[in-house]
């Protein structure tokens, strides 16, 4: 730790290391023990071995040019509540779908959202009784309305994508009410409005009142860094030279194409190290691990204190091209690259595309084989996290209970707590159960527990999650975020000190303050959620991470470097000699500090970020730099400057929410900068 220890005064020359770092041509093939054979000049596919599984993953798996197009894996359906005989169960879909025919079509029930609740509480009844047979029936009505091409109504519904999941919503949400309200949103907001959050009860949700005049803990003086990464998104099936500038999906694959060409003509061939419209091959992701020694100043003597990564390992194929196995084999890649260049431990924390189906997550109360139609994938993780020496067998079984989630104190004295926050999210369809219960699966419960033995032990925590509770409100659904933000209430600023999240891909912030927000001040200034720069490029980003300096007695933060590789430079690097740049882009405390007059040495606290807000509110330009730095400095055309009165405050509003109420409060339309802006200026 000594070695760690850091001088409260900025690095020689202002950087943590090297001001920025080139990545060799290709990528180091000795990183895995062996390859299956590919053509020249296309990505690495090493014959990797899963120790947990004890596997050789199949080349076919990844092999670009054979995609699969159908999920193998093994569908849960609700069981039946009365045993029908196949013929007995096509009479019921057949009257089910000629009801929603006539309440569709008829005028005796007006308006979308009364329309659609009737049709769930019609389609309810086939769901229990032939639950079998609703997918089909699913993608049939899509199709017959127009509700969406004969192509999407399948990815979208049928019983390997997401028709299984359905299908188990409507045979157990409460689909005239509430829950009814959530699914019809889902479906199309010109359906049902979004509900608004639901009043919470708080009686006997905190064990102990909040210790009267809680305060931080002092800091020691002692620094450490601190690596964050988010958004890795590998793409073992990325084909150099195919179309990189796709009509839609995901680019950089054999099986898609420029809309605007005769076939087989490529408008943009697929860059060897990636592209704006691609995830991460691996010569990206491979260049920007070897960077991080360099460019943090750490190596196997002098090694980062520890590393959090914010979720989502798999690339963003559709379902129908995803499985268990390329899930898992993403994981153990993915992770295995980690333990071989990233110094000091690593805590992850799962992210909406580390499961299958993607971003689906089942919590225990539901009935039967139901409950644990995910647990492979917990399993998977806990393993792989215990056998490349991250967590103990203690964290590793908490793992395995509360789906992926743990609670472990890391060799510094700081505790994390990480969580699946597919618990909140609004692509896990399954949240659509109970809506009423912010904290169905139990994930809040196992939260508040370890908060309040960090509590009593006098511990520090920092919180790991993917999906952010805030900012414009987007991602989550509004109950799990309130409950979450009153946690964060209760526990800070005393014992929570950061937390982090990642999923937008982009380089954002958010403030949590006292009673629910209700005075936004200074004073009022509780946490901070950190939400980290992606590996992947996906959408119009460049390629970026991140690292923290961190006392080691109050677990703040006192600056966040951020370096970032221009995806526009890729298709210079062809036959080059060498591989892409990393180069450092902001510090924090450099970028904002003077603007909100922060002393140099405070931390970068929640206070100093509402400073930095209200610095905002007289210099807009502060708002402009903030939104270049949001893309990772992009030159893909789309990181359009927010120097109108409309996106800055909408801007100032995002990062002053951290719930998906407030944020859903705030102006729309500015929230990201992976296309135009759409809000009113």
């Amino acid at each position: 730790m000594a070695q760690q220890a850091l001088a409260q005064a900025h690095y020689a020359g202002g950087y943590p290391g090297a001001v920025s770092y080139v990545a060799p041509a290709g990528y180091p093939t000795s990183v895995f023990s062996s390859y299956y054979a590919v053509p020249s000049g296309q990505e690495p596919q090493p014959a990797l071995y899963d120790p947990v599984l004890n596997i050789t993953y199949p080349r076919n798996l990844t092999n670009p040019d054979t995609i699969p197009t159908n999920d193998p894996d093994p569908i849960y359906l609700p069981q039946p509540i009365a045993n029908l005989t196949t013929a007995q169960q096509q009479l019921v879909i057949d009257n089910v779908l000629g009801q929603i025919g006539e309440l569709i079509n008829g005028t005796y029930i007006t308006g979308n959202c009364s329309k659609c609740i009737a049709a769930l509480s019609v389609a309810k009844s086939a769901a229990q009784l032939a639950p079998a047979l609703v997918p089909a029936a699913m993608v049939q009505l899509c199709t017959s309305t127009g509700f969406h091409s004969a192509s999407t109504c399948a990815e979208d519904f049928a019983a390997d994508t997401f028709g299984a999941i359905w299908t188990q919503i409507l045979a157990l949400a409460d689909v005239s009410g509430l829950d009814g309200q959530y699914i019809c949103n889902s479906l199309s907001s010109s359906f049902c409005a979004a509900p608004p959050v639901s009043p919470l009860n708080t009686t006997g949700l905190f064990t102990k009142p909040k210790p009267a005049n809680a305060t931080a803990p002092p800091a020691s003086g002692q620094r450490v860094k601190v690596l964050h990464m988010s958004d890795f998104h590998l793409d073992p099936r990325y084909k150099v030279g195919s179309e990189g500038n796709c009509s839609s999906g995901l680019c950089c694959r054999s099986n898609v194409a420029n809309s605007g060409l005769r076939s087989g003509q490529i408008s943009y061939p697929a860059p060897a190290y990636g592209s704006y419209l691609c995830d991460t091959p691996y010569d990206l992701g491979l260049a920007a691990l070897q960077a991080v020694a360099p460019l943090t100043g750490t190596c196997v003597d002098e090694p980062l204190a520890w590393t959090v990564y914010t979720g989502d390992l798999v690339a963003h194929d559709p379902q129908s091209q995803l499985s268990r196995a390329f899930t898992e084999y993403s994981e153990e890649s993915i992770y295995y690259m980690f333990s071989k260049y990233l110094t000091g431990p690593v805590f992850p924390a799962l992210g909406n595309h580390d499961t299958n189906p993607e971003a689906i997550d089942a919590p225990y109360s539901m009935p039967g084989n139901l409950s644990q139609q995910q647990s492979w994938n917990y399993d998977h993780v806990a393993s792989l996290w215990q056998l490349n020496g991250w967590l103990n067998a203690t964290a590793a079984q908490q793992a395995r209970t509360h789906y992926g989630a743990y609670s472990v104190k890391n060799h510094y004295g700081l505790r994390i707590i990480t969580f699946n926050t597919d618990f909140w999210y609004h692509s896990n369809f399954l949240n659509f159960i109970n809506t009423s219960n912010p904290d169905v699966s139990g994930t809040f419960k196992f939260m508040i527990q370890e908060l309040q033995a960090a509590e009593d032990a006098g511990e520090q925590v920092w919180i790991i999650g993917h999906v952010l509770s805030g900012w414009d409100g987007s991602n989550p659904i509004v109950n799990p975020t309130n409950l979450f933000y009153q946690i964060v209430d209760r526990y800070s600023p005393h014992v929570i000190r950061n937390i982090f999240f990642g999923h937008t891909h982009e380089d954002e912030v958010m403030i949590y303050y006292a009673n629910n927000a209700t005075n936004m001040s200074l004073g009022t200034a509780l946490s901070t959620g950190w939400v980290g720069p992606s590996v992947t490029p996906l959408t119009n980003l460049n390629s970026g991470f991140r690292m923290y300096e961190v006392d080691t007695g109050s677990f703040d933060i006192y600056d966040a470097y951020t370096w970032y590789a221009d995806v526009s430079s890729f298709p210079s690097l062809v036959n080059s000699s060498h591989g892409p740049t990393f180069q450092f882009e902001y510090s924090t405390r450099d970028t904002y500090g003077p603007a909100a007059n922060w002393p140099a040495t405070a931390p970068l606290n929640a206070t100093f970020w509402h400073a930095v807000t209200m610095a905002m509110e007289t210099n807009p330009a502060l708002v402009n730099t903030f939104n270049k730095f949001e893309g990772k400095s992009s030159n893909s055309g789309f990181t359009t400057n927010c120097t109108c009165t409309g996106c800055v405050n909408a801007k100032i509003c995002y990062m002053r929410s951290g719930s998906a109420a407030l944020g859903r409060a705030c102006p729309q339309g500015f929230s990201s900068v992976q296309s135009a802006f759409t809000g009113k200026c």
